[in-house]
């Protein structure tokens, strides 16, 4: 029996904690190889931090799952055709369409999330509308064979969902135990609805320096499924 194969999809502009929290949770998954790839193996700046030693996308015959972080390069991601080209062959084939945070955006992009519910950051997540999805406010959803997480640290909370899928909940638990997973945030802010109105505020302007280009790589990306179907 073949291990399963789970790639993490990577491009420059990358949330770190994107992939490396879920990394952190299924690469403790029973007969399975975790891949981090970039297109060509390229070297990956993530907010300071570089991954190396990535394998090629274009070299991957397959995967399992198929893994999409999001990050500030989300909208150059959607709109660079080598690196699309690699996420829709390769989630062509694979059993489970996965993402965390703006990385449903590139999975939409690809064409995968039309009449699917989808979650995303919660600033971000009106952009899967125009790449055909239905918005989810989950921190996890799950519709079919597609799991998609909300913003950043819900990354950890959707890979322990999608670790009981693969390997059962008694594992997935086990896990959780094993890296202490018990949230107890020191301020009750970590969402929309709950943080002060002055503190969503100011979230909300940092965010406005980059919703134009965010808007418009979704606009665009879009029109190119639309050209292709």
């Amino acid at each position: 029996m073949s291990r399963l194969q789970i790639v993490i999809a990577l491009y420059p502009g990358v949330t770190h904690l994107d992939f490396t929290g879920p990394h952190q949770v299924l690469v403790r998954t029973p007969d399975a190889d975790v891949v981090a790839a970039s297109v060509g193996g390229q070297d990956i700046d993530a907010e300071g931090l570089t991954f190396t030693k990535l394998a090629d996308l274009a070299k991957l015959e397959r995967c399992d799952v198929l893994l999409v972080p999001g990050g500030f390069g989300t909208a150059a991601a959607m709109l660079d055709e080598p690196f699309m080209r690699e996420i829709r062959r390769l989630g062509a084939g694979a059993r489970y369409l996965t993402s965390v945070c703006t990385g449903s955006l590139i999975l939409g992009a690809a064409g995968f999330l039309k009449g699917r519910r989808a979650a995303s950051h919660w600033a971000w997540r009106h952009l899967l509308e125009p790449l055909g999805a239905t918005v989810s406010e989950e921190r996890v959803c799950r519709d079919g064979n597609v799991i998609t997480g909300g913003g950043v640290t819900a990354g950890i909370d959707f890979a322990l969902v999608l670790l009981e899928e693969l390997a059962g909940r008694d594992f997935a638990e086990s896990i959780q135990l094993g890296l202490e997973y018990a949230p107890a945030p020191p301020f009750d802010g970590g969402r929309p609805e709950l943080a002060r109105p002055e503190i969503l505020a100011q979230v909300k302007a940092n965010m406005a320096q980059v919703a134009d280009a965010r808007f418009a790589a979704a606009t665009e990306a879009a029109a190119r499924m639309e050209t292709a179907g």
